[in-house]
């Protein structure tokens, strides 16, 4: 990790390397500040998306450490300020991703509620397949039953190719010559200023963004699979979402017996486009599974 983060963490939060038995791992970690005499209600590992990391989930943190949570979100190997290797895309392999996942539940003391976002769901689902014990549930945010739509294979087409024949550097100068982030998307837009979600995006390893693009275009669908696991399951999303059309998502959660969750006036980026009630969504999620 930097001793300067571009992003500073938000208030009751600290940043810190999560020592695991597969390695260090950045992280955010907020402290749940329950209401007076109420007792921690658990812990919550995150998981980021495709070019994404840790700070897309900031928002968050404080209205759920006001719901009793403690919010420890993920930097995964190779992304932004955790280390990976820049070359060996072999090391980005999802049953590698999924089993650091396992160590950083491990590391955390477990049972953790598992979110997942967009790519972080598909990294999350081939966790809960390998092992699901450490897990008390498991959210799927904008994350879908497979592969990403056609529109969206072909943006990760052209990264890829771009990253074959360019550097980092020089991706991100191409990135804002296409346009405004707003109709760039991907690692230009984010929460934070250009310079911030520059730094960030050089963080990441080359590899990374080769081996989980590749993914994102070739995920089979493993619903069945997830079906048969004794999880309390939950699918979100925002209203509209180009990555997987809503109905695709809809249709997941049915075949989940999941709870769905739509976030009016959001995206692909719920956490971000709308995080109190996106927030308030989980905790009410996470809140039953208490109760029961």
């Amino acid at each position: 990790m930097t001793s300067h983060p571009a992003f500073p963490p938000p208030p009751g939060a600290r940043a810190y390397p999560l020592r695991t038995s597969r390695g260090e791992f950045a992280v955010v970690d907020s402290s749940s500040s329950p209401e007076a005499g109420a007792q921690e209600r658990g812990v919550v590992l995150m998981l980021p998306g495709f070019t994404g990391s840790k700070e897309d989930f900031r928002l968050l943190h404080e209205p759920l450490a006001h719901r009793g949570y403690r919010v420890v979100a993920v930097d995964g190997r190779g992304q932004y300020e955790s280390d990976g290797p820049l070359e060996d895309e072999s090391a980005y392999a999802q049953r590698e991703l999924a089993r650091d996942v396992l160590a950083q539940a491990e590391a955390l003391g477990g049972p953790v509620h598992l979110v997942g976002h967009s790519l972080g769901g598909q990294i999350a689902r081939a966790a809960v397949l390998l092992d699901h014990s450490p897990f008390l549930s498991f959210t799927l945010v904008s994350s879908g039953p497979a592969e990403i739509s056609v529109s969206q294979q072909q943006r990760v087409k052209l990264l890829r190719d771009a990253l074959a024949v360019m550097s980092m550097a020089e991706v991100w100068e191409a990135i804002q010559a296409m346009g405004p982030p707003e109709e760039v998307g991907g690692p230009a837009r984010g929460l934070g200023d250009q310079d911030q979600l520059r730094r960030r995006w050089l963080g990441h390893s080359p590899a990374q963004l080769l081996a989980t693009g590749r993914q994102l275009c070739t995920e089979p669908d493993r619903v069945a699979e997830l079906a048969a696991i004794p999880l309390p399951f939950h699918v979100l999303s925002g209203a509209h979402d180009d990555t997987w059309p809503v109905a695709i998502l809809d249709d997941m959660a049915q075949r989940l017996d999941a709870r769905r969750t739509v976030i009016s006036g959001a995206e692909h980026s719920p956490n971000a486009d709308q995080p109190l009630p996106t927030a308030h969504a989980l905790a009410d999620f996470w809140d039953g599974i208490g109760r029961r």
